[in-house]
């Protein structure tokens, strides 16, 4: 049994690493390119971000790497009528899948982690590289097209002379109105302030319009808070880009929000009472309040989702492989491509739409969170039920 189990082991090990290598290099491939298309960064910022994009890679390469070994190694033992003798000896398939489960197990733990650093250190980093080589891309991009136009950001000119924007019109939209802005000038310069993470601006001759409609020789600079900008404050942060040790910290905080919001408004109506002024109390006076405890209320929800979202996505490696290994077993064809196939294609219509329906209604609070493994408890039942069928035939 240890030279069957390590034969199993060896063969699975060598097509996984294998494959997972010549995957990951094409997904990163892509993933770069994206980025390059999308973003206007050259060479430099590219390079920059490599370490960062090889975890996002990772964890779209690792669940369909496992799923390739499994057909690959079990349709070849099939093909070769070596489970029929396994299976004439007395020997459970079970005994055949075991070293495979447990291999499984092990990289879906390590799957949750690197999912864990793709969407918190790898995607945050992207976006800091991004940020930096912000003042490069917006040059080459207004020279190519003379228009630019990332996150709340948006610049048009009528052409650039040097580090000189000729009739820049520049738009800043935040999630305030007090924040938001639009400027019109005759001539602009741009720089970036890395360590304080600001792109400054530098309007000479503002054009106003309206009832008002003239020009303005003085020179101002604006300074774009680029944090905010492009949502990497902790105010913008998405949920599925924290950490999960970093999650109930910021539980902790939407919390007590939520608290300072209520204790707000129990005062906003204390004090409309004890003054007579019921126009405070209107439903226009309370949309702001409302507006708050929703947005805490969701963006709670969003972090009580999120690990059970990481786990289920990590462990659909195992899922995957229990699965495979009866498909492969069962169609005794030495082809793993259309073995690999025949699993994948089920998968994709079934169990990506159950994790998709189901985080969407556990982020809307119709269901609890854990029924985002909806879709994995499924592919678990298939795999055990197709197994039985292969141990009794």
């Amino acid at each position: 049994m240890k030279i069957l189990t390590r034969y199993v082991l060896i063969e699975l090990l060598q097509v996984f690493l294998l494959t997972l290598a010549g995957l990951t290099a094409l997904i990163f491939v892509g993933l770069i390119g994206k980025e390059a298309v999308d973003k206007g960064l050259g060479l430099g910022p590219l390079l920059r971000m490599t370490p960062y994009m090889l975890p996002q890679a990772m964890q779209f390469a690792v669940p369909a790497t496992m799923l390739l070994a499994t057909t690959s190694v079990y349709g070849r033992l099939s093909s070769t009528n070596e489970v029929i003798a396994v299976k004439a000896l007395g020997i459970s398939p079970w005994v055949l899948a075991r070293p495979t489960l447990i291999l499984a197990a092990i990289t879906s733990f390590g799957a949750v982690a690197l999912n864990d650093l793709a969407v918190s250190w790898g995607r945050i980093g992207v976006q800091r590289v991004f940020v930096e080589s912000l003042e490069e891309v917006i040059y080459s991009q207004l020279s190519l097209h003379r228009s630019y136009a990332e996150g709340g950001l948006q610049i048009s000119v009528q052409r650039v002379v040097g580090r000189k924007l000729v009739h820049p019109i520049v738009t800043v939209q935040s999630a305030t109105d007090d924040e938001s802005w639009k400027l019109e000038s005759a001539s602009a310069e741009i720089r970036s302030s890395p360590d304080k993470r600001k792109l400054i601006v530098r309007f000479e001759g503002i054009h106003l319009e309206g009832e008002l409609n003239a020009a303005i020789a003085s020179t101002i600079e604006r300074e774009i808070d680029l944090e905010r900008l492009f949502g990497e404050s902790t105010s913008a942060r998405s949920p599925s880009n924290y950490a999960l040790s970093e999650i109930s910290q910021e539980q902790r905080l939407v919390a007590q929000r939520l608290a300072d919001l209520r204790r707000s408004q129990s005062t906003e109506r204390a004090m409309a009472l004890m003054t007579g002024d019921f126009d405070r109390l209107s439903s226009d006076s309370w949309s702001r309040f409302e507006r708050g405890v929703a947005g805490e209320t969701y963006r709670g929800r969003r972090l009580s989702v999120e690990p059970f979202r990481r786990w289920a996505n990590g462990f659909s490696c195992l899922c995957f492989v229990m699965v495979g290994v009866p498909m492969a077993i069962w169609r005794q064809k030495g082809e793993f491509l259309a073995s690999f196939f025949l699993c994948f294609l089920p998968i994709l219509l079934v169990y990506y739409p159950l994790l998709m329906v189901s985080l969407d209604h556990a982020k809307a609070g119709d269901v609890p969170p854990y029924a985002v493994w909806l879709g994995n408890a499924v592919l678990a039942l298939w795999g055990v039920w197709m197994m039985r069928r292969v141990v009794r035939n």
